[in-house]
């Protein structure tokens, strides 16, 4: 048996040119395409969507992929609801969710700050606990956490909290500058020991006006 290029070569002059640049636009292309897809700018296309399946056919595989819509929609809706300040709804539809999956760790992070919002204290220190237990790095359960100590009169805890935020935090972090400032104010509370009612006022006020004129979109490096 010939190889492909014995073939070509054994062909007349025109018809084994023609054979040859054939071969090697084939070549080239397969080459093309290689190095594209090698590129890390190369951009696979989308999945297709998952096709629901038939309830008759598939009652399982129909039960699950709902199961999962509606995990999607009422997160999506408590997310919205959280940044509203709609608190009590975005707690509803996570309630929903946590029932669906009880482990889902974002679930428990936004429920603890949708509890946060209602100044349920010591509900959201649950869920915030609970979520840091399913993933030791999940940072922004530290911050939520370390509030709500704060709230509750626990400025040890809320301060193990906040350093753990920090720690785990990328260096860019927007929330870093509030976070340390939260840890110096918090230190020297524990120093000085309890304020006198006028200052404690005077400094809370002085802090809100702060955090107002000093929020992470502000402090968003500019694009």
């Amino acid at each position: 048996m010939t190889t492909s290029m014995d073939a070509v070569v054994n062909r007349g002059p025109v018809e084994a040119a023609t054979s040859i640049i054939s071969l090697l636009l084939v070549l080239g292309m397969i080459a093309l395409i290689v190095g594209v897809t090698r590129n890390p700018a190369f951009v696979p296309p989308p999945p297709a969507p998952e096709v629901m399946a038939d309830p008759q056919k598939d009652p399982q595989g129909h039960a699950r992929q709902a199961r999962m819509a509606e995990i999607k929609r009422r997160f999506e809706q408590a997310v919205v609801m959280l940044h509203a300040r709609q608190y009590e709804h975005a707690a509803t539809a996570l309630h929903r969710v946590l029932q669906l999956s009880p482990n889902l760790v974002d679930a428990h992070v936004n429920m603890g700050y949708a509890l946060l919002g209602l100044k349920r204290y010591k509900e959201a220190e649950g869920f915030f606990n609970t979520a840091t237990n399913l993933r030791p790095y999940q940072a922004n359960a530290y911050w939520g956490l370390a509030v709500t100590l704060e709230q509750q009169g626990d400025l040890p805890g809320a301060l193990g909290a906040m350093r753990t935020y920090l720690h785990l935090a990328p260096p860019e972090d927007p929330y870093a500058r509030k976070a340390r400032s939260a840890l110096w104010e918090w230190e020297n509370a524990l120093a000085r020991g309890p304020l006198p009612k006028d200052e404690a006022e005077f400094l809370e006020r002085k802090g809100k006006e702060w955090t107002e004129r000093n929020n992470p979109a502000v402090d968003m490096p500019g694009r």
